[in-house]
């Protein structure tokens, strides 16, 4: 089915020779359009969180469209066209206010997703606005991700910026982007900030990396050790980074990753390195997504229980094959993952006799690391 989320795509739907071809039209003003819209029968088209005059509204279903708005009782709009910007998230952030997060949009919606039952809504409403809301991020995720080399890492929410392992997942993605590859992760603090902040910084040299750590690592007295991301400054030492260094004119494809966090996890603000956010409701949804889509690779570093299901996530995926492609594992960290967690033994027995064995890789060596995700040929590795 077309999908339009212009103006002027919708102008050139219309404007076509007979009545238009079926069409999803998603998240646009409609209202100065209303004549054009009333002299056609777009039989089988789906109009998507439009602003339509009722009247028009009723001319569309009549003539066999379907029109699902927007659902003023949640305060996200369940139809969007593209993934979050982090201003939009963040709208409403106040740098001078040590409260700042509180008043985000991210923060409010949150805030309504704890009250109305979190995981477990007991409102067939909000259960259905959620779902939209997800299925669009979804088809926004695949349109932003097409045609890309798309690389995954993985790691622990506790992550301190001043921890070494925080330092290297920052470089490996810096690196990373700069030859080519779309960083993913799952968006939040730790380690997936990292990820990003990485990404931010590939247009820029590296010396303004090393002063953005520095500025990142300096936290409150008495700060509660592995939980950095409750800091009350945490945002805001980040925002103080992203004001001194924004991205220089015309480099923005050349600093692009994407966040995919969840409000399942909304106490961890999302990271606002990340230059678009997909954020899900369902987290179920979400991981399996996020491990789908990252076909050049997915890089573990340190983490707990989350990631050690990421890792078996993944294996299970390589194993079948259910993506269409087996792809590398790369766990980071030999010590971590054979002592602290010792996930590398089972990991080579689950592997042993398997193809996708020849994909994993337990190293602390950055441009082995490096070399193995942009040796990788999808193609020789296809499910």
């Amino acid at each position: 089915m077309l999908e339009i989320d212009t103006l002027d795509a919708l102008g050139r739907w219309l404007a076509g020779p007979g009545e238009p071809e079926p069409a999803a039209v998603q998240d646009l003003d409609l209202l100065e359009r209303s004549a054009s819209l009333l002299a056609v029968q777009p039989r089988g088209s789906i109009f998507l969180g439009c602003a339509l005059a009722p009247p028009v509204a009723a001319h569309l279903v009549g003539s066999g469209a379907i029109v699902l708005p927007n659902i003023p009782s949640v305060s996200f709009r369940v139809h969007r066209s593209r993934l979050y910007p982090p201003e939009v998230l963040f709208d409403g952030f106040d740098l001078e206010d040590p409260a700042g997060y509180d008043k985000t949009l991210d923060a409010r919606i949150y805030r309504e997703y704890r009250d109305q039952g979190g995981a477990s809504p007991t409102s067939i409403l909000v259960t259905l606005a959620r779902r939209l809301h997800d299925h669009a991020i979804f088809d926004a995720l695949e349109e932003a991700i097409e045609g890309r080399k798309v690389v995954a890492i993985m790691g622990g929410h506790g992550m301190e910026r001043s921890d070494p392992f925080y330092a290297r997942v920052a470089r490996i993605s810096r690196t990373l982007t700069r030859r080519g590859f779309l960083m993913v992760s799952g968006g939040g603090p730790g380690a997936m900030e990292a990820t990003h902040l990485g990404a931010y910084f590939a247009p820029r040299e590296d010396g303004d990396l090393i002063t953005a750590l520095d500025m990142l690592s300096q936290r409150p007295a008495g700060a509660a050790e592995g939980k950095e991301y409750a800091d009350a400054d945490w945002l805001h030492r980040a925002w103080r980074v992203l004001e001194r260094f924004p991205i220089p004119e015309g480099r923005r494809p050349s600093a692009e990753s994407i966040g995919i966090p969840t409000w399942l996890y909304g106490h961890e603000p999302p990271s606002p390195f990340a230059t678009r956010i997909a954020k899900y409701f369902a987290n179920a949804v979400r991981e399996e997504g996020l491990l789908a889509i990252a076909k050049h690779g997915v890089i573990f570093a340190p983490g707990s229980a989350g990631t050690t299901q990421e890792i078996f996530q993944d294996v299970t995926q390589n194993h079948y094959a259910t993506t269409g492609f087996i792809s590398p594992m790369i766990l980071v960290g030999t010590a971590y993952w054979t002592q602290t967690r010792p996930v590398w033994p089972l990991l080579q027995s689950v592997a042993e006799g398997q193809r996708f064995g020849e994909l994993l890789a337990l190293t602390d060596d950055e441009d082995e690391i490096l070399a193995r995700i942009e040796a990788y040929d999808p193609e020789a590795y296809r499910g």
